[in-house]
């Protein structure tokens, strides 16, 4: 069946902003625009004030959103924003004939198939990942998102959503056993997203000062964290960026070995993509490779960072397909 989906809405929501794009007939996007969260009570309001500001578009009769949180049920609660909402309540105050809602980082996950070489650039050995094997899509923005991309055994792929960014953080050396156990002191349970992240940067930057392992100025925000670091001129940025992205390599390395995600890692997330040179010099590879006895099984799996600008939208638009090939009716979450 070819991809004629009718006219749809498709949206990428995170913690901090929230991009929709209007889709025509044919498949294609006509519209594209994003919009701060705290700007509205919750989705609806949102996706109604940019289809009103579209109204010379043909109106979304079925849609497919991606929110940054556990997808379980109908009552979708965003993990980094106040947005809560019943799908069901959004799909009948918006008009929809269906609204699908899956985790942000499974609709990354299903993008991937559908990057070109353009979309990504390659951190590591550039090498194909096993075409039978699943492949891991992991980024730090708001928070830590992980997902995976399983092999359906048809030659197609099917997208699984995880909650891998609250994974408990392990130390890899002993200034990260250092940090670690500093803040045990604050928080419980010190997960991968807590310094894995844009707020976790920020911590992290903080916690190497308290602690005495890096000298540099107080900052106020992650931005000017990175910022400083690729000024080159101040110490504690420049740590607390790298200490980030060695910890992140830990992570996508665990990963692999976990998932046998032998397909490859994608790094995606607002951080990698805009830190690119910072990430390319950083620990990053030589961290993921370091797993002991398994050096080896880990240097032949690639690892990407994703330039798409929009990566969760070429997985809405395949699963807007899928569906419509499926001929999936009006639903609530998947």
């Amino acid at each position: 069946m070819s991809f004629r989906p009718g006219p749809a809405l498709i949206a990428d929501i995170g913690g901090t902003n929230a991009r929709f794009a209007l889709v025509n007939e044919a498949g294609a996007v006509t519209a594209t625009e994003r919009v701060r969260t705290l700007d509205f009570p919750g989705p609806v309001e949102a996706a109604r004030a940019i289809i009103d500001r579209h109204a010379s578009h043909a109106p979304p009769r079925r849609a497919v959103w991606a929110v940054a949180c556990p997808v379980a049920d109908d009552t979708i609660r965003l993990t980094n924003s106040p947005w809560t909402f019943s799908v069901a309540d959004a799909r009948a105050a918006l008009g929809f004939d269906s609204l699908r809602v899956l985790n942000d980082f499974a609709a990354n996950a299903l993008a991937i198939p559908d990057l070109t070489d353009a979309d990504s650039v390659t951190v590591g050995p550039d090498r194909a990942g096993r075409r039978d094997a699943p492949i891991a899509a992991i980024g730090p923005g708001t928070g830590l998102g992980v997902a995976l991309l399983l092999p359906d055994g048809s030659g197609g792929w099917r997208p699984q959503a995880t909650e891998g960014g609250h994974a408990t953080l392990a130390a890899a050396d002993a200034e990260e056993a250092r940090v670690i156990e500093h803040l045990w002191a604050e928080y419980e349970h010190v997960s991968a997203e807590r310094l894995i992240s844009g707020p976790g940067l920020l911590l992290l930057h903080r916690t190497l000062g308290a602690v005495g392992l890096a000298q540099g100025p107080d900052l106020e925000t992650s931005r000017e964290v990175t910022e400083a670091a690729a000024r080159g001129d101040d110490p504690r940025a420049a740590r607390a960026v790298a200490m980030m992205f060695a910890m992140l390599g830990t992570v996508a390395g665990n990963l692999v070995l976990s998932a046998g995600a032998l397909g490859g890692v994608f790094i995606l997330g607002g951080i990698v993509p805009a830190t690119l040179p910072l990430f390319q010099a950083s620990p990053f590879r030589a961290r993921f490779e370091a797993k002991g006895r398994f050096r080896t099984y880990m240097s032949s799996v690639p690892t990407r960072v994703v330039t798409h600008p929009n990566p969760a939208f070429p997985g809405l638009l395949r699963a807007l397909r899928d569906d419509a090939d499926s001929g999936l009716g009006p639903g609530g979450a998947a």
